[in-house]
């Protein structure tokens, strides 16, 4: 099935105002990258379709790599899966990939991205994967994770952090045969396309060019959140393996108003929430790390009881953190009145602006929150 994309769209992405401004930031755009490392970035998972296009004419190949035809610029189609294999328009394959002509865009679901496409068959349905240079690919990730208008120093820092946590993803994903990560900042980093690049993103990626972080000449879990509420975490205290670089440390956004939260809940609420203990009586607190964070929740229902740890804790009540104490209402409710947005460990985005403000350079940053840890040069695989 195909239907138009409309060049507004894809401008529109690019949030330019002016025609003359739009050409200006289309060359920009389509710029040469600087790094030769490709990622495979997994757009759609395991979906029944899914809608493809490029912003210029586009070659559609096989699984052989035998060329089938072209899909015309701006025009999108609905890739489907089919026994054996995927449809496309005309066509049915194995698997195709998609590849624009000159500098151009490939379109996936509802968005605009750098690289080419390739579309899988897998157990589920289709996986949609965009191929991306790396700087390119960070171009938009920066952009994503920290607002364009922030200090330039807090954008580096946030574009090392964020190559270095793409790579090691990468290294784990060494026996997935179709994508290296995800677009989503669940178990990923955000991932937008062009819509979430800027001058400012281009500068930020493109001034530590191939740097990365390491600790004994490997490469780091580069992890980061929104903030902290006052002080980071020990990995250990979160998650189960202690690492030496990821360790507590004082933050400095206490003074950032989505870092301070409140959320109540019924007992009905986190029986909904917390299966297997019944009615819910009571919770309560039962450790916390040394910077008070819980680090386990004992929720005690008319039908059992049962211990949340860590960060089953903040995904179970769906928590900004586990930065928090518990009241009981009146009424039966609970009361979390917390602090922090995120799990707590390695750089606090918050945090670092905050330092570039206050005249910490972006090594400064990156220091302070990773310890022990030297900036290093790609060494792609």
């Amino acid at each position: 099935m195909k239907f138009q994309l409309l060049l507004g769209s894809l401008l529109s992405q690019i949030k330019v105002r002016h025609w003359w401004l739009g050409i200006l930031l289309w060359i920009a755009l389509v710029a040469p990258a600087q790094a030769s490392v490709i990622l495979r970035v997994a757009i759609e998972r395991g979906v029944n379709q899914a809608r493809v296009g490029s912003s210029t004419t586009a070659v559609v190949k096989d699984n052989t790599g035998r060329t089938l035809g072209q899909l015309p610029a701006m025009s999108a189609f609905y890739a489907q899966a089919v026994p054996g294999g995927v449809a496309l328009d005309k066509w049915q394959s194995g698997l195709f990939w998609i590849e624009p002509s000159g500098k151009g865009f490939v379109y996936i679901g509802d968005r605009w991205f750098r690289g080419r496409t390739l579309v899988v068959p897998t157990e589920k349905g289709i996986d949609v994967v965009n191929w991306v240079d790396l700087e390119e690919y960070l171009y938009s990730v920066v952009g994503g994770e920290m607002s364009s208008g922030w200090p330039e120093e807090a954008l580096k820092a946030q574009a090392i952090a964020a190559r270095t946590y793409a790579l090691y993803k990468r290294e784990q994903q060494r026996t997935n045969p179709v994508y290296d990560l995800g677009d989503t900042p669940d178990r990923w980093q955000i991932y937008k396309g062009v819509s979430s690049e800027s001058p400012k993103t281009y500068a930020a990626v493109d001034a530590t060019a191939g740097q990365v972080l390491t600790y004994n000449n490997n490469l780091i879990l580069s992890v980061f959140h929104a903030c902290s509420g006052g002080h980071t975490e020990n990995v250990e205290d979160v998650w189960s393996n202690p690492l030496p670089y990821l360790r507590a440390v004082q933050d400095y956004d206490q003074n950032v108003k989505e870092c301070n939260w409140q959320k109540t809940f019924t007992p009905a609420e986190i029986s909904a929430r917390v299966t297997g203990v019944g009615n819910v009586r009571e919770i309560v607190p039962e450790s916390f790390s040394p910077f008070r964070s819980v680090k386990a929740l004992r929720v005690v229902g008319d039908k059992g009881t049962k211990v949340l740890r860590g960060e089953e804790v903040r995904t179970a009540l769906r928590l900004r953190s586990t930065r928090f104490n518990v009241t009981r209402g009146a009424d039966g409710s609970f009361t979390l009145q917390g602090a922090g947005f995120g799990h707590g460990l390695g750089m606090s985005q918050w945090g670092a602006y905050n330092l570039a403000l206050s005249g910490a350079n972006y090594l400064q940053i990156l220091g302070h929150y990773y310890r022990g840890v030297s900036l290093t040069p790609i060494k792609a695989k």
